[in-house]
């Protein structure tokens, strides 16, 4: 009896090393360095700043900006994020830290799923061309809701595509209970987007999944008892009004375009295409047909060309165009692109001659982008001099000194020559590496050297004044960042006008750019200025009684 178990206990460790290897590579790409940058405005840290609040006012209930309540979002991420601020305090690792622990869980995930419709060695393929793309490996170290969103929605399908083999009511809970999820996490588009997509593949199917009415209610009550649950707790605390405006804000979201997030119609195919490589490169092999696949593969195959083009076609009708919107995306394309990786590895699929074309188009592309990026001090006051940008915000961001450290021009050769060494020899696994290892490069040694370009120097300010006893706010554009990174406190809320020109007991500053300078220093003639720094004006009023 004890051999028994024994031997059942070693096999249980081998079947499960590559798991253990998989959980601790992902954790070594998505743990260290999350603090090597500020937050970024607007989502890193509206969605800090809701926790950071939490904390501050101890209401764990209501979603808060300014103290005051906010509709946009339900709060199951932003609850994620109050526990990583309870152990690590509140940061930019933190904030973020959440995601990193969604990249281990995913990498998980999409293995088991690989091995269970294929094999191992898919289930790595599948690993691999998600951690090796740019976007996907990208997003598990920022601090936004999406990676959870689509983590809980992916979840729901695969297991409503469980349930369509074998009809257990485990699997309809299980599916469920991660729509619930995803609702708790960014609302009812979660349950719009697992409609359609399971919709369309009931059609496919012809209909001919087995749904008893005691699985349809099974799959109500669970998705009401967890993705209504805080809605339910809002209306019974007399936050009726939230409810509302957050289901008004929802609609409102698809009918119209937020300010800045306007953009052409097919915004999100280039997003994925560049996005998403190389895996989106990949992937083109998968749209042929494939006599090797048996039935449940063709159907999970089919489930998530499906899901891919349901969520690019419903968020290319919606208006607001932001980048993380089509990140749903990113586990079907990066299927297609394992898919295909498997099958030309396995010589079923033939490589062509246009993906070779696309793959060092869009990698020199981006590998040039990166080059040129790192020298942009070296040329930028030729663009000042010859007014090549016509916006005087931009042009003095410009001026912001990059702190390059001289080489950083090599990740973008690096990313170069990897992809053309490797795809002369036909290596296709490795190009994955190169480009998963280039993005890890780019985030460590870019992306805080770019960030002192845009709003470092207002974060900067905002930071000087903690601790202080006064007021600061922005003038003529949003931002989060005044309230997190001032660590502002709850108090009697006051409006800009009154800050401005009311009877004022403490001192208040005022940040705002450039562009808007002339008509801030005539209307409000009591402001004085502090000083300027790359594009921004820092102003201050002083006590009115």
């Amino acid at each position: 009896m004890c051999e028994k178990y024994l031997f059942l206990c070693v096999k249980t460790f081998f079947m499960k090393q590559k798991e253990i290897l998989i959980f601790i590579i992902s954790a070594v790409l998505f743990i260290p360095f999350l603090w090597g940058s500020h937050l970024f405005d607007w989502d890193e840290i509206n969605f800090a700043e809701s926790a950071r609040e939490m904390i501050e006012s101890n209401n764990f209930l209501t979603v808060q900006i300014n103290f005051l309540p906010f509709w946009e979002k339900p709060p199951l991420f932003i609850w994620f994020q109050v526990l990583s601020m309870k152990i690590f305090g509140i940061n930019e690792f933190a904030a973020r830290f959440p995601n990193a622990i969604c990249g281990i869980l995913t990498s998980i995930v999409i293995f088991r799923i690989g091995k269970r419709f294929f094999n191992e060695k898919f289930g790595i393929f599948w690993v691999l061309t998600y951690l090796g793309s740019i976007l996907p490996h990208f997003y598990f170290k920022s601090g936004i809701i999406d990676p959870f969103f689509n983590l809980f929605i992916f979840l729901g399908i695969y297991f409503f595509a469980a349930f369509s083999f074998d009809s257990k009511n485990k699997n309809i809970s299980l599916s469920a209970f991660f729509i619930g999820l995803a609702i708790l996490t960014k609302g009812p588009v979660a349950l719009l987007i697992f409609g359609l997509v399971i919709f369309i593949f009931l059609i496919f199917k012809k209909f001919r999944v087995k749904i008893s009415i005691l699985n349809f209610l099974i799959f109500s009550l669970v998705l009401a008892l967890t993705g209504g649950s805080w809605f339910i707790i809002e209306i019974l605390n007399g936050n009726f009004d939230i409810v509302v405006d957050f289901f008004v804000y929802q609609i409102r979201l698809f009918q119209t375009h937020d300010a800045g997030h306007k953009g052409f119609l097919l915004y999100h195919f280039v997003v994925l295409l560049v996005g998403v490589f190389p895996a989106s490169i990949f992937a083109l092999n998968s749209f042929q047909k494939n006599d090797k696949d048996n039935s449940q593969q063709l159907d999970f195959k089919r489930l998530m060309l499906i899901l891919f083009w349901t969520v690019l076609i419903l968020f290319t009708v919606v208006q607001t165009k932001i980048v993380h919107y089509s990140s749903l995306c990113y586990f079907p394309l990066t299927f297609l692109g394992a898919y295909s990786l498997y099958y030309i590895e396995n010589q079923t699929f033939r490589w062509r001659k246009i993906q070779s074309f696309l793959l060092l188009f869009i990698g020199i592309f981006i590998g040039i982008t990166v080059i040129l990026v790192s020298q942009i001090d070296n040329f930028k006051q030729k663009i000042i001099e010859n007014q090549l940008i016509k916006d005087d915000f931009a042009v003095a961001n410009l001026a912001a000194d990059g702190k390059w450290l001289g080489f950083e021009f090599l990740i973008g050769l690096f990313l170069i020559l990897g992809l053309i060494f490797y795809l002369r020899k036909r290596n296709f696994v490795n190009i994955f590496v190169i480009t998963g290892v280039f993005t890890v490069l780019t985030i460590l040694f870019l992306t805080s050297n770019i960030e002192k370009y845009s709003q470092h120097s207002a974060i900067e300010f905002y930071k000087s004044l903690r601790n202080q006893d006064c007021y600061v706010e922005t003038l003529k554009f949003k931002s989060f960042a005044h309230l997190f990174y001032f660590e502002k406190k709850k108090s009697i809320p006051q409006s800009t006008e009154f800050l401005l020109t009311g009877n004022i007991e403490k001192l208040a500053y005022f940040v705002s750019k450039n562009i808007h300078k002339k008509e801030i220093s005539e209307k409000y003639l009591e402001l004085k200025i502090l000083y300027e720094k790359n594009g921004f004006v820092f102003w201050k009023r002083d006590v009115k009684k």
